[in-house]
């Protein structure tokens, strides 16, 4: 597994191309059928990974963890409060020193120049386990569940997103930009997409033939959808105005059952949880054959496998 991606850091889709992509991809998926017959090659033996998580987890930690282990390495998570770094002391200060004790860092955090001061000032690899901007880890997994459930990542495929307009939507918009698929994204007014993001979907989109659009027109989303990916509205530990506020504004862009079916016959509901069942979604729908959602979710961790097995110098 030791490959010319050895060292890199992973912080966000867009800051690869299609053929980067397509060897996580690929390094991904494999590990995954070799691990379904009991086949977990010790690639990370005798390495050992940090993990730093500002903001609360269930997949994203626990995938991680749990990939490190499988590829016969060793993790220890660093609660942010123990550090220094919630005295005052600098990132780069921080970052120099962990860069000495681990073989590479993996960090869920607030903004994105967090991460990126992290990787300036280390020489092993950072992979963002959430920003603001991106959520690159989860945007792999829903390329493999894209993959298992649909065939490919190709053109024709449409995807249909209703939810925050934020980094889990930033990194779905970068990968159906990429291998020239369609994604509709319903957008109540006030919530516009990072401009960097749009941008870079554009440049994306004139080499793959792909398509990116911005719609309050929630019928039109949805038709001809192959998947209807949903999200929540609002972030733990927003303020309660504006909760309501998202509510209100989302609330016409709930996924149910009445909206499945204005999709293809054959969609999938997909979700990057957690999720408020009642607002965003319904229990019908996420309880459905037709949610791929607890697949989608067991690829995090095979998608993280898939990176660490890559990077890790």
């Amino acid at each position: 597994m030791r490959h010319w991606l050895r060292g890199t850091d992973y912080l966000a889709i867009k800051d690869f191309d299609r053929e980067k992509m397509t060897f996580f991809l690929e390094t991904a998926m494999e590990l995954k059928r070799r691990w379904s017959y009991g086949d977990c090659p010790e690639v990370l033996k005798g390495k050992m990974w940090a993990a730093i998580f500002e903001k609360k987890s269930t997949r994203t930690r626990n995938s991680f963890q749990s990939a490190v282990h499988s590829l016969g390495g060793g993790s220890v998570y660093l609660r942010p409060d123990e550090l220094q770094l919630s005295r005052g002391e600098p990132i780069n200060d921080t970052a120099r020193m962990i860069d000495r004790y681990y073989d590479g860092l993996f960090i869920r955090t607030f903004g994105h120049e967090i991460v990126l001061e992290f990787a300036q000032y280390m020489k092993n690899p950072v992979i963002n386990a959430l920003t603001s901007l991106e959520h690159p880890t989860q945007a792999l997994a829903d390329m493999m569940t894209i993959v298992e459930k649909k065939g490919g990542l190709h053109k024709g495929i449409k995807i249909c997103y209703a939810g925050d307009i934020f980094n889990v939507c930033h990194s779905l918009m970068i990968v159906s930009a990429m291998y020239g698929m369609e994604i509709n994204v319903c957008q109540p007014d006030g919530y516009p997409a990072e401009e960097v993001i749009v941008n870079r979907c554009k440049e994306l989109c004139e080499f793959s033939g792909g398509k990116v659009v911005f719609t309050k027109d929630f019928d039109a989303a949805l038709k001809d959808a192959d998947i209807v990916y949903g999200n929540t509205w609002h972030s733990m530990g927003a303020a309660e105005l504006e909760t309501e506020k998202r509510i209100k504004d989302f609330g016409p862009y709930q996924i149910n059952m009445a909206a499945m079916k204005k999709a293809k016959k054959d969609a999938i509901f997909m979700h990057c949880l957690p999720g408020y069942r009642g607002e965003d979604m319904t229990d019908e729908v996420i309880e459905s054959d037709i949610s791929a959602v607890w697949d989608q979710g067991a690829n995090r961790m095979h998608s993280i496998r898939g990176i660490l097995a890559l990077i890790t110098p």
